[in-house]
């Protein structure tokens, strides 16, 4: 299975050969060493775990100073994977035109009203009667019983984990660690991405 981690670059477009405008997301993926391998026999499952940006081992947690990156995550892998402790994962072992799931945190867009967050239509009638209410969520039911988890309500919206998934590799740039992806990406830039192969 593929996967590395990386770095929003930012949004621009490439053309195709038949000069259509394609939209993309760079992304500074990698190099990532493999800090450990979990096993099914001793850890309950198998996972590589890689990390990215190493760091001096006195900016880490003393737990971690064997393993000084800035950034660690697992990904799962099959029992025919070839990883060990100490192997690089790049750029290269993706192919442009390879498919894949992008996970990252989205932008924060702090306390929202319903009409953003939820998409809510307001009060559009604007006759006499309705100052201040275009925005308004309207009625919400009687009292505190219909107020439960979930209820659409205004709320703090954004900073999730999300998840693209289909994304296509249009270019790959071994030279400068750069994937070129088809679309949007979540996060702002300098997010993380976890990038896997789907």
């Amino acid at each position: 299975m593929k996967f590395i981690l990386g770095k929003k670059v930012g949004m621009t477009e490439m053309f195709a050969p038949d000069g259509k405008k394609i939209p993309v997301t760079l992304v500074c993926a990698g190099p990532c060493t493999v800090t450990q391998i979990k096993t099914a026999e001793r850890d309950g499952y198998r996972a590589a775990q890689i990390g990215i940006e190493e760091v001096a081992a006195a900016k880490v947690a003393k737990s971690r100073q064997k393993k000084p990156f800035r950034f660690l995550r697992e990904f799962q892998i099959d029992a025919t994977a070839e990883l060990k402790a100490g192997d690089v994962v790049s750029v290269a072992n993706f192919q442009e035109g390879d498919k894949v799931k992008v996970a990252g945190i989205s932008k924060g867009k702090g306390f929202q009203g319903a009409v953003k967050r939820h998409g809510f239509k307001g009060q559009q009638t604007c006759t006499h009667g309705t100052k201040h209410e275009l925005r308004n969520l309207g009625s919400v039911g009687m009292g505190e019983a219909s107020i439960r988890k979930g209820k659409k309500m205004p709320g703090r919206m954004g900073a999730e984990r999300i998840t693209v998934g289909n994304l296509k590799i249009v270019k790959i740039d071994p030279e400068n660690n750069l994937l070129a992806l088809r679309g949007a990406v979540p996060g702002n830039k300098g997010t993380l991405l976890e990038i896997r192969g789907s």
